[in-house]
């Protein structure tokens, strides 16, 4: 009499497993345990179907099933995603990974002929088609967050036309800006970003599928075909590679580590903003909370948070560095953990990036606060040496010179804006009353106009170029970032 495995089509797979004939015990429980993927590898389900369906497609050109088996195998294949999706299904204890879940799911259904589905694939081609697949569906999300941010930032630099603020070196007053200027400057890195995170998405453009466990398949028919059925461009050159390279992983966890090193950095500045002690922006209610014992507070939390989980960006790349050292070709099971990374740097960004983007779009700013701070720290100095350089006085007499003007203030307690003839006169006779009508903050941020300065004109220019990066990202995205 037949064994319930026979029925089922034979094997340990009708236990969750894809391998065990080899063996004659049991698996001892602290490997179960370890060799187990964690529950969040199985978000994997769509791609793995995906992954299957081409394949059944392979196998029929290959004539290991017929158009009709191929069909049935296809129309149990979806109705399985949907009762995932629905939770009808879910895997169970003894379900080794997302590929031995599927399969047992798909033999119960269709018995022998779900058993066929295997032939051909191993489960080291199927993990590196899988995770391909899903980066393939997330990097579009999220990159679509990073556009949000970025045009949130180009709407706010509009809304603070005309705001004077104190730029900054060293986090010391260093010269008056457009406070415009400084949200560009945390947008513009954002459109690298985005190249970058697009740099990823092509670097997953070919299919590892049919390489099998590493020397390919003697059942591949036309792994072009089943390459142009999942949306690839085209197939990976060599099986081994095909199976044990993952720089197209490293290629996305850099990019999302310097993603989130960008968003660290203007979450900082957020944090310093909303200070007392800079006191330039006002937190919305709904983008911010309070303190269990100070009644008062109201913490940038969203920008700390954020802050905070970067440095699990740069960990995942770091780990994913540190897993691919060394390791020889072809697979091993250390490659598993890539799942892990990618995950987990995904889940932060989606996280991170609406939040983020709501904290920007209702954050209030204090132009009086901005402006007020501009001019202390002395920072029109560097506006009387361009002037005495105008007049042919060497640089590095005239910076000597307007070195001596800020003691001379010191000394007085006054600011450079409030010097007069008689304390020009006093500081250095070349420092005629014509300089005074450069010692303000209109003079230092209209007389900068160069392609890339923080005049009004070059702002606007600067939003211009903005808008019209974020457009073209946009349209890309439309018009074939989206995954297949």
């Amino acid at each position: 009499m037949a064994t319930t495995d026979e029925k089922n089509g034979g094997g340990a797979h009708a236990e969750g497993k894809l391998w065990g004939g080899r063996f004659t015990g049991s698996s001892a429980p602290a490997l179960e345990r370890l060799s187990r993927s964690p529950e969040r590898y199985f978000t994997l389900v769509p791609e793995d179907v995906t992954g299957s369906l081409a394949h059944a497609g392979e196998l029929e050109r290959a004539g290991l099933i017929t158009a009709e088996e191929r069909e049935r195998i296809a129309a149990a294949f979806e109705q399985l995603a949907a009762d995932h999706r629905s939770g009808a299904i879910s895997p169970q204890p003894q379900d080794e990974d997302v590929h031995g879940y599927l399969e047992r799911e798909l033999i119960q259904r269709l018995g022998p002929l779900g058993g066929k589905i295997r032939a051909g694939r191993s489960r080291n081609d199927q993990t590196a088609n899988d995770l391909r697949l899903h980066l393939r569906r997330v990097i579009p999300e999220i990159a679509a967050g990073v556009e949000d941010l970025a045009e949130a930032l180009l709407e706010r630099s509009r809304d603070v036309e005309g705001f004077v603020a104190p730029g900054f070196t060293h986090l010391q007053n260093a010269q008056p800006i457009l406070f415009s200027q400084q949200l560009l400057a945390h947008a513009f890195p954002l459109t690298r970003d985005l190249a970058r995170l697009e740099n990823a998405r092509l670097a997953c453009m070919s299919s590892p599928l049919g390489a099998a466990a590493m020397a390919g398949s003697t059942l591949a028919g036309d792994q072009r075909a089943m390459a142009a059925d999942m949306g690839y461009a085209d197939v990976v050159q060599n099986s081994i590679d095909a199976v044990s390279s993952r720089d197209h992983v490293v290629d996305f966890l850099y990019a999302g580590a310097m993603l989130g090193t960008d968003l660290s950095r203007l979450c900082e500045e957020v944090c310093l903003w909303s200070s007392q002690q800079f006191g330039w922006a006002r937190l919305d209610d709904a983008w911010s909370t309070g303190s269990s014992i100070m009644p008062q507070k109201k913490n940038p939390d969203i920008a700390e948070l954020a802050r905070g989980k970067t440095g699990r960006l740069i960990a995942n790349l770091s780990g994913m560095l540190a897993t691919l050292k060394s390791l020889p070709f072809a697979y091993n099971r250390d490659l598993s953990e890539d799942k892990h990374y990618v995950l987990d740097t995904a889940e932060t960004l989606r996280t991170v990036l609406p939040a983020l983007t709501g904290l920007i779009r209702t954050v209030g700013f204090d132009a009086e606060a901005m402006r007020r701070q501009a001019v202390q720290g002395f920072t029109l100095a560097t506006e009387i040496a361009d002037w005495l350089a105008e007049q042919g006085l060497p640089f590095s007499e005239a910076h000597d010179v307007a070195g001596r003007s800020v003691v001379h203030c010191e000394t007085r307690g006054i600011g450079l804006e409030d010097l007069t003839a008689e304390d020009l006169a006093v500081i250095d006779e070349r420092l005629t009353p014509e300089v005074l009508e450069r010692i303000s903050l209109e003079s230092a941020v209209s007389r900068r106009t160069g392609v890339n300065g923080t005049s009004p004109e070059r702002i606007r220019d600067q939003q211009a170029a903005l808008a019209a990066l974020l457009e073209a990202s946009r349209s890309d995205s439309q018009n074939g970032r989206s995954p297949q």
